[in-house]
């Protein structure tokens, strides 16, 4: 989490070693700076929800200038929502620390089973099946890892409730999972700076992945997410950053719609338009 959830809610028992009691007294630190000073709504960003036929949040922490931009804050604070393919973030990050995904080139063997998407219907290393969203890679590195692995690095992490109730393959996409949007945005700022409890050569391995445009104006670096909530209607995910001039700023977008939408076009629209109205991309920043 980054600035909303209140600190009292982690369990300190969890946290024995220096990196992780480190990784709290960050948080804190982060927590006691945010205030309704920092914060812009940005009501402006509502036509490219309205024109798109989604409901949903975007939210910007630019962390040179420690200001939110936020568009729709109560969903971005209050709200939990199943993180879908958000969640091989961690799920790379926990497969490379426990040595499950031994580096970026290790091949997982497809299983025959043909899938909607042929990108994933072939052997995919993890580079390759985490640029595109391979779900059954991910769900054979989590039956490597196990379920009680698993289930400490969450606790350690304070991932969204924390809580696998389904199958060890399954419970990111089932909304067995939750997590807030300010959640995500919190975690990949501290992906970015390297402030969770994983070795350097792990997260740089999953920085680099994340990484998915780089010009001369701009590096944007992000993860999606697409699943359907209890209600059927399609949820969708983009959390990330956006670096210009050596300056990172740290983003999360969720929205969802009808379960027929075009997730993949829409939530990439949303992105880039709502980065653009707030001066991005431009290198400017």
């Amino acid at each position: 989490m980054i600035c909303f959830a209140t600190i009292s809610k982690i369990s300190f028992k969890m946290y024995k070693n220096k990196i992780q009691w480190l990784s709290i007294l960050l948080s804190a630190i982060f927590l006691n700076a945010c205030s309704s000073n920092n914060i812009t709504n940005e009501d402006g960003l509502k036509k490219y929800f309205d024109e798109n036929k989604v409901e949903g949040t975007f939210a910007l922490y630019n962390n040179a200038q420690g200001n939110f931009n936020i568009y729709n804050l109560s969903r971005f604070k209050d709200s939990a929502y199943l993180p879908a393919s958000t969640f091989k973030i961690v799920n790379s990050l926990i497969g490379l620390q426990t040595g499950k995904i031994t580096n970026s080139k290790m091949v997982i063997k497809w299983d025959g089973i043909t899938r909607p998407f042929a990108d994933w219907n072939k052997d995919l290393t993890m580079e390759e099946a985490f640029k595109v969203s391979a779900v059954s890679y991910y769900q054979e590195v989590a039956r490597r890892i196990g379920k009680p692995t698993m289930q400490m690095w969450l606790d350690s992490l304070s991932y969204g409730t924390k809580k696998i109730t389904s199958n060890i393959d399954t419970f990111w996409l089932d909304n067995s999972l939750k997590i807030k949007p300010d959640e995500e945005l919190g975690l990949v700022k501290k992906l970015y700076f390297e402030q969770l409890p994983f070795n350097k050569t792990t997260m740089g391995i999953v920085k680099k992945a994340m990484t998915q445009e780089s010009n001369s104006n701009y590096t944007l670096a992000y993860k999606t997410g697409w699943g359907t909530k209890e209600n059927g209607k399609a949820l969708g995910w983009v959390v990330g950053w956006v670096e210009e001039n050596k300056h990172p700023s740290f983003f999360v977008l969720n929205l969802e719609g009808d379960k027929d939408i075009d997730m993949v076009n829409i939530r990439k629209k949303i992105l880039m338009n709502c980065l653009k109205d707030l001066g991005y991309l431009q290198g400017k920043k």
